[in-house]
C-alpha cells in the first residue's frame, strides 16, 4: 500500500476509491451505476426477531465480498457519488503498482486499506 501524497494532491487527481465496510450494506447501487461493471458485490441476508412483540422479523444484508478491477475502472467517481451510505470515498494515495493484471484486483480489505490513509 502506497503512502499518501503529502500536502495536496496535482489539480484534478482522484487518487484511488477506498471502502468503509462497517457503512456498506450491500445495496449494489455502485455496481449497477457502474458504466463499465468493475465493482463485484456479494452478500447475504441475515433475519434476526424483533425486539417488539407481535412484529415481523427484521432482515438485513450482510456484506460479503466487494471487488474493484482497477484494469476496468475509469476513475469516472460515479460510484462514490452515488453511494446512499458514503461507504466509498477518495482517498490521495496513487501507487499501487503490479506486475500481474490479477494484482489490479482489489478485495474489501484492501480498500478498507486504503481508508486508513
Amino acid at each position: 500500500m502506497s503512502e499518501p501524497i503529502d500536502g495536496e494532491p496535482p489539480p484534478r487527481s482522484r487518487g484511488v476509491i477506498a471502502l468503509d465496510p462497517a457503512k456498506c450494506p450491500a445495496c449494489m447501487v455502485c455496481a449497477r451505476e457502474c458504466p463499465d461493471w468493475c465493482i463485484t458485490i456479494e452478500g447475504h441476508t441475515e433475519t434476526t426477531p424483533s425486539e417488539r412483540e407481535g412484529r415481523r422479523p427484521v432482515t438485513t444484508t450482510v456484506l460479503d465480498r466487494f471487488e474493484i478491477d482497477w484494469s476496468l475502472c475509469l476513475y469516472c467517481g460515479i460510484c462514490v457519488e452515488v453511494c446512499p451510505y458514503d461507504a466509498l470515498s477518495w482517498q490521495p494515495a496513487f501507487d499501487y503498482p503490479t506486475t500481474e493484471s490479477t494484482g489490479l484486483v482489489h478485495d474489501r480489505e484492501r480498500l478498507a486499506g486504503w481508508a486508513g490513509n
